[in-house]
C-alpha cells in the first residue's frame, strides 16, 4: 500500500471486512492451483489473519484517511445497492445500474472463486463458520478478537 500510495498518491483503497473466521474457512476450503501449506492449517490461518489485520491497521494509521473506505461484507449482502453506491462514490466513478448485476458480466475471471463471481449475491456464506463450530480449533481465537 505504501508503494502504491507513493506511485499513485490519489489511489484509493477499499478494505472489505468480513467475519475473520468466515474468511479463514473460505481460504481453508478453496482449492487453489498452487497450494500454500498454511492454508490447510487452522492455527496458521489464524496467525496470518492476525498479521493481515496488523498490517491493515498500520496502513490506515499512516496513509491519509481519505484514501481508505471499509466495505462491510455483511452489510453489502443485506443492502447491496446502498453499499455499492457508496463504493462507487468513494471511487469517484459514475453510478451504473449494471453494478447491481455483476453476474452477467462476461469478462474473464482468474480467481479460485470464479463460480461464486458468476452468481447473484447470496446469503449462504454469512456466518458459515457456525456450521463448523465444533471443528474450528485455533480459529475460535479470532471470534474472541471480534467480540
Amino acid at each position: 500500500m505504501g508503494l502504491i500510495h507513493q506511485a499513485l498518491p490519489s489511489a484509493r483503497f477499499v478494505l472489505c471486512r468480513r467475519n475473520p473466521v468466515d474468511v479463514c474457512l473460505s481460504t481453508y476450503f478453496t482449492q487453489f492451483r498452487t497450494p500454500q501449506h498454511f492454508m490447510s492449517d487452522r492455527g496458521d490461518l489464524a496467525f496470518y489473519y492476525r498479521q493481515y489485520a496488523r498490517l491493515i491497521a498500520h496502513w490506515q494509521g499512516v496513509l491519509p484517511p481519505d484514501r481508505f473506505t471499509e466495505l462491510d461484507y455483511e452489510t453489502l449482502i443485506s443492502d447491496r445497492e446502498a453499499e455499492t453506491r457508496r463504493l462507487m462514490a468513494f471511487s469517484g466513478l459514475p453510478w451504473d445500474d449494471t453494478c447491481l448485476h455483476h453476474e452477467v458480466n462476461r469478462q474473464p475471471i482468474r480467481t479460485a472463486s470464479i463460480w461464486q463471481a458468476r452468481q447473484p449475491i447470496y446469503r449462504g456464506s454469512l456466518d458459515r463458520w457456525r456450521r463448523y463450530e465444533l471443528w474450528l480449533g485455533e480459529l475460535t481465537s479470532l471470534l474472541e478478537a471480534e467480540a
